[in-house]
């Protein structure tokens, strides 16, 4: 039986919470009250330093101004995220919150935005944005089977050599370098996948929760709604992606 309860913090919603990411908190707070694991959910508003103590660091997505104004916030409290860390915390980023784990963001009018450095990486914004269905397999990087969600952006990162793919894009765009999405080095796990993708991949939420309460979070839930979801969303990505393979094969042809 876990005593403590789990702290789940969303950072900076007002922010970085422009796709709804903040369902990825709620959906790992339930998965766990399922378990009989107790939980709390943490907001840390715009402006409010970092707190330290927390299990989980959730970051979402959000456009360049809002996107460099959490940086400020985020940069100053680098120190407490790094030895939340050491004390076997999750760091788990989505779109703009995976750019800010690198070392830097290049906007589209040149203007550089500082990153976290905590990941080797590092965005620029192409010409054209990145929007749709998405399927990634993470069979070379977190091991969690295919996952599916929606990205929108124009974010292109790159990984430095020793870094870690979350996994291969089969369907869409991801880093939109690399053939690959999102980065996986120890506890920090990043990703331009929405959904909110947590609420779509069940098996990346529980995966997470693994590092924070063990084999308590390998407790078999009722999947049914979830893995019926998880098949419609990897079905319909498929056939876009077919139909987006057929298109430019065409075009290709003249």
């Amino acid at each position: 039986m876990i005593d403590t309860a789990v702290r789940i913090g969303h950072v900076y919603p007002e922010l970085l919470g422009t796709y709804g990411d903040r369902g990825n908190a709620l959906v790992l707070a339930q998965r766990c009250r399922w378990r009989g694991i107790p939980t709390e959910l943490v907001t840390v508003p715009a402006g409010d330093p970092l707190p330290a103590g927390l299990d989980v660091y959730l970051l979402g997505g959000g456009e360049d101004d809002p996107q460099e104004a959490a940086a400020a916030g985020l940069v100053a409290g680098r120190s407490t995220l790094e030895r939340a860390l050491e004390q076997g915390a999750v760091v788990f980023a989505v779109c703009a919150g995976f750019q800010l784990l690198g070392t830097g963001y290049e906007t589209a009018d040149g203007r550089r935005v500082e990153g976290l450095g905590l990941v080797d990486a590092c965005t620029r914004a192409g010409r054209s944005r990145l929007i749709g269905e998405v399927v990634v397999d993470t069979a070379t990087g977190l091991g969690v089977g295919l996952l599916t969600g929606f990205e929108n952006h124009a974010g292109r990162t790159t990984l430095g050599p020793g870094a870690t793919p979350l996994g291969r894009v089969l369907v869409g765009g991801g880093n939109g370098v690399g053939g690959v999405d999102g980065v996986v080095a120890g506890r920090i796990v990043g990703t331009y996948l929405h959904g909110p993708v947590l609420a779509r991949n069940p098996a990346l939420a529980d995966r997470l929760l693994i590092e924070i309460v063990g084999d308590a979070a390998r407790r078999p839930l009722d999947d049914t709604l979830p893995a019926a979801l998880h098949a419609e969303r990897l079905a319909d990505a498929r056939r876009r992606g077919l139909r987006a393979w057929w298109r430019d094969r065409r075009l290709a042809r003249g």
